[in-house]
């Protein structure tokens, strides 16, 4: 027996010799990174935040995907047409996409995606049983379309069409989102709600194993396919660990000693010890690690209540144009986001719209810092510096203090009177749904990489609490112009009604944009192909480790 024990020791040393380069390997291409807020499901159907959204991307497809400069592209399907009248998308399907190997098929083996699994993935996502938080993603369907399953239809294996109700340009665009990327209905029909932790896509990886907050695998797709422009066949990495610190120092000390490959953001613990005044990566690590930055869809901006119709803001001089654009003229956004920011980010000094957005950059002008401007236009309704406006009060929460502090100095000096009320955050989502606030500190992020996403805020229709329009801003001119962008084909056309929504909303400063985010990314000096988009999409199917030898 102990021989035998021996010899198994001898020849599993030998062995493992023999393999140490393959194993040194395959260890060298683990990719690690911690998800601090923890991860409660990885089912694409309730993939609302990147929390969700990174390790979904990696695991799912959809039928098309954006590139790092926001191009939709395509993915499953491997082109598409869209009818004249802009209603009737037809999506072409590859024929070598195959859902991962699992115990839900026969055997074992994944089966080749085929339209009706769109037809069943979309339904899904629109079943009020299963209440997916992406359900409005696919609102603009023709539901009751004769033929069709909620608008969507398998004219055969490779050919998926869908039916929209009236033209929806930015439609293309939202498949792009998790919410619609397709799963197989065995995995569903096995597992039920099991599902969000035994996932079964298509995607460059698989899921391999999940221990709630403590660790979550993904290992290499051997059959994905894509492939580079060399034909090498994605992913490069042999897996994906990801750990769940919640404590973000924790969380840099690890990345600083080399246990973890990529960080996202600043916190503001360590924002001093990784950066320079300037938001520059401090020099002590230039030869450690690597610094990505790049533009964030998300506008920081003050929003106005100016709806008149409510009697107890009647007398509020923020009804007031003039004083409106005093505000705005009032903020020095480049000192802001220097001295608080380490310049993390854009000084807004255009629309509401933001940097990174395809095709529209500096599209309108908007704020700079003025004071003799803002102070001259507090004089023509009555205001100076020797009577002051009433007490104004901005809402805001935790996080943003110092903001709104900087705010409150600089504007005060000019003549107004405002205070900083601070609110839980969910004491304030409830007050800004419901129009309680008159003046708050706010913020948009993209779900989808159209301008019509930040421009369907003022629309008059999605007044809160029923949409997003927290400002009641009202204007024919402006939904006309709303209305014709929805129904425009052209991309030129579309982008020029799009600048004309973005000026009115300055010219009647209904919000003041603040800044513009920025994606800042650190990532150890081994990692190769990584890049930042301005949707903070985690992009890993190229991305590769240097082999130390």
């Amino acid at each position: 027996m102990r021989f035998s024990l021996l010899c198994l020791i001898l020849f599993s040393t030998i062995f493992c010799a023999c393999n140490s380069s393959d194993s040194n390997h395959k260890k060298q291409q683990v990719f690690r990174y911690n998800e601090s807020k923890g991860i409660s499901s990885l089912d694409p159907a309730f993939a609302r935040n990147l929390p969700l959204i990174w390790p979904v991307h990696q695991i799912f497809n959809g039928l098309v995907q954006l590139d790092d400069s926001l191009k939709v592209r395509p993915c499953i399907a491997k082109k598409w047409e869209v009818s004249n009248d802009g209603k009737v998308f037809t999506f072409l399907l590859r024929s070598d996409v195959y859902f991962h190997c699992s115990e839900v098929f026969p055997d074992s083996i994944g089966r080749k995606v085929i339209a009706s699994d769109f037809v069943y993935s979309f339904n899904r996502i629109l079943n009020p049983e299963i209440a997916s938080p992406g359900a409005w993603v696919l609102s603009s369907l023709e539901k009751d379309r004769v033929g069709t399953h909620n608008g969507c239809m398998a004219l055969n294996d490779s050919v998926f069409q869908v039916y929209l109700k009236k033209p929806f340009p930015a439609f293309l665009g939202m498949l792009t989102m998790p919410y619609c990327y397709v799963i197989p209905h065995e995995a569903i029909e096995f597992y039920g709600r099991e599902f969000r932790n035994h996932p079964v896509g298509t995607g460059p990886f698989f899921f391999k194993y999940w221990k709630e907050g403590e660790k979550l695998i993904l290992r290499r797709n051997s059959k994905y396919f894509e492939k580079d422009s060399k034909g090498v066949r994605f992913p490069y990495l042999e897996s994906i660990s990801i750990s769940f610190i919640a404590d973000k120092q924790s969380e840099f000390l690890e990345f600083i000693k080399g246990n973890i490959d990529f960080i996202s953001g600043v916190n503001p613990a360590s924002k001093d010890e990784l950066l320079t005044r300037n938001g520059n990566l401090n020099p002590r690590y230039l030869n450690k690690i690597k610094m990505i930055t790049g533009p964030y869809l998300n506008t920081e901006y003050l929003g106005i209540l100016i709806d008149g119709s409510n009697q107890s803001f009647k007398s509020n001089p923020l009804l007031l144009n003039k004083v409106r654009k005093a505000i705005g003229y009032g903020i020095d956004r480049s000192k802001m986001m220097m001295y608080l920011r380490s310049n993390i980010g854009y000084p807004a000094f255009n629309g509401f719209i933001p940097n990174g957005m395809p095709d529209f950059k500096n599209a309108t002008k908007g704020f700079c810092y003025n004071p003799e401007l803002s102070q001259e236009l507090l004089k023509e309704v009555g205001y100076s510096t020797s009577k002051t406006l009433p007490l104004l009060s901005l809402a805001t929460t935790d996080d943003y203090v110092d903001i709104c502090e900087f705010i409150q100095h600089q504007l005060n000096n000019l003549g107004f009177d405002i205070k900083v009320d601070v609110y839980p955050g969910a004491a304030y989502r409830e007050m800004l749904a419901n129009s309680k606030l008159k003046f708050f500190r706010a913020s948009w992020v993209a779900d989808y990489a159209d301008p019509e996403n930040y421009l369907a805020l003022f629309n008059s229709v999605n007044f809160s609490p029923s949409g997003p329009n927290y400002t009641h801003f009202k204007s024919e001119i402006y939904n006309n112009l709303y209305a014709n962008s929805l129904s425009e084909i052209s991309q030129q056309k579309r982008l020029k009604l799009y600048k004309e929504m973005d000026s009115i909303i300055i010219d009647n400063a209904v919000v003041i944009p603040l800044y513009y985010d920025k994606v800042i990314r650190f990532i150890q000096n081994d990692v190769e192909g990584m890049e930042c988009n301005p949707m903070n999409l985690l992009i890993l199917k190229n991305v590769k480790k240097q082999i130390v030898q």
